[in-house]
């Protein structure tokens, strides 16, 4: 359903999220228009200056003129160079800037989602949002948008001066450029679609083929190599045949914008014909006309291109909107107590827990563990072990029942208050990339050499590693460090 939303109202609710980006940089935008609109109006100097070469230099004979207008024009392309080198300069930097801002705004919100939410998305197709789907933002609110409206600016212009020189061939023209222009409105609705689709698949795409990587032990300690390479064949060729269906609308817009130009050019021949003929049109301005015409076709070209990296943006940043709508998992209004120094007593009331609904994991689960003692869980694989302690650290709410820590309900607790005092160590090994020193040092990073080297001994590794020495590679490594 998503996909038919009315473009308006898509750009209306994707606005507040560009305005954001936009606000603290509205000065530069404005700055950024403004030499648009300079060099918009300088780029305009040479085309009309050729009326005046052949009606006045060359057919009237009119030798003076020569100098000055050729220093006109020098000046106009000058101011016309300087103007699109500032421009570029500034709204790029602007985009690119832009893009960071964004990135790191979606990671951080990504970095403080519940679990729950990792469970359901596949930490490539996270890792797509973060760093792929905030890419044409540039084009939005960057140098597509500015192009898109300097063309338009143009196209403006350029039609005062057509109306001016022959309006008979204006209206014509004119009314041709209109109707392919709300033909190919329509049709960018439709390409839509399938730009929103191809960032799902890549997503879908890019998480499978991380998992892959991530866990090629396992791949090839099953021999799985061919099945993960069918697994990735099928998958890119989803993306290609995407590819295929937008280069198709694309190439279709592009043969009726060529037909266009060729339509219109040879109705503005045989008009302009009839016109010169007529001594109702000189020579030096059907010239004129017909330079001042591409001036307003151009943008109809500029909408196949620029409108599809815009449309790709909108497609981008409304998956990115889709993320920072997932609430914070310490934004749960239930969570306003601070727990204060942890005792240690845990207590489960009668638990239940479920990761989807209708597959129950905890049924009625009680027990007490308190400090000082040690408490083993035991059953068999998927008994529950892992989620017991992925309540207790507060990771999930259990779906009824209570769990307690020194009598405080975990659901109520600010994150920051429990989670800074606790000390975690998963099932599944994971180091970060870097010295042993800084893994240690992790969950503390202001930690004194003193600490670091008390929690090596605690955990019996001092005697084989040279903690700031030993450099750990994610995938390599690991294994080896964790021996």
């Amino acid at each position: 359903m998503a996909e038919k939303t009315p473009v308006s109202v898509r750009l209306r609710e994707t606005w507040p999220q560009v305005w954001e980006l936009v606000k603290p940089r509205r000065t530069i935008l404005l700055f950024g228009l403004i030499l648009m609109v300079i060099n918009r109006v300088a780029g305009l100097v040479l085309p009309a200056s050729t009326k005046y070469l052949i009606d006045d230099v060359i057919g009237k004979r009119h030798v003076d003129m020569l100098l000055p207008l050729l220093g006109i024009v020098m000046l106009a392309t000058t101011i016309q160079g300087v103007t699109s080198f500032s421009l570029t300069q500034l709204i790029s930097r602007a985009g690119q800037k832009v893009i960071a801002e964004m990135r790191i705004k979606v990671q951080a919100h990504v970095g403080r989602l519940s679990l729950s939410y990792y469970d359901a998305n596949k930490s490539g197709a996270l890792v797509s949002r973060i760093m792929n789907d905030v890419e044409g933002v540039r084009n939005l609110i960057g140098t597509g948008l500015i192009e898109l409206t300097g063309g338009l600016l143009t196209a403006v212009l350029a039609l005062a001066i057509l109306v001016r020189i022959s309006p008979i061939l204006t209206g014509v023209t004119l009314a041709i450029v209109l109707i392919f222009g709300f033909v190919v409105s329509k049709a960018f609705s439709k390409v839509r679609p399938i730009f929103r689709e191809r960032g799902k698949i890549t997503a879908e795409v890019t998480g499978r083929l991380t998992e892959t990587l991530g866990g090629v032990r396992v791949v090839k300690g099953y021999y799985a190599e061919s099945r993960e390479e069918n697994v990735f064949q099928k998958g890119a060729q989803r993306i290609l045949d995407n590819v295929m269906k937008s280069l198709t609308a694309i190439s279709a817009m592009t043969l009726a914008s060529t037909t266009l130009m060729g339509l219109v050019g040879a109705l503005v021949m045989f008009l302009g014909a009839r016109e010169i003929l007529a001594d109702r049109l000189s020579l030096g301005g059907f010239v004129t006309f017909t330079v001042f015409l591409g001036f307003l076709v151009s943008p109809i070209f500029q909408m196949v291109g620029i409108g599809t990296q815009l449309t790709e943006a909108l497609a981008g940043l409304e998956r990115t909107r889709e993320v920072l709508r997932e609430a914070r998992e310490d934004m749960d209004p239930r969570r306003k107590q601070d727990i204060g120094e942890i005792n240690g007593n845990v207590v489960f009331d009668r638990v239940n827990f479920s990761y989807e609904k209708g597959k129950q994991v905890l049924y009625d689960v009680s027990f007490q563990s308190t400090p000082g003692t040690v408490t083993a869980l035991v059953g068999p694989s998927g008994s529950g072990k892992s989620t017991i302690i992925g309540l207790i650290a507060a990771f999930y709410n259990p779906d009824g029942g209570t769990v307690l820590v020194d009598g405080v309900d975990l659901a109520t607790v600010t994150l920051s208050s429990y989670r800074s005092q606790l000390g975690v160590v998963l099932q599944e090994t994971f180091l970060f990339d870097g010295t042993i020193r800084e893994n240690v040092a992790f969950s503390r990073p202001g930690a004194t050499e003193e600490q670091i080297m008390t929690a090596c001994r605690q955990a019996r590794v001092d005697e084989v590693l040279n903690v700031g020495e030993v450099e750990t590679e994610q995938g390599n490594e690991d294994e080896h460090a964790a021996q």
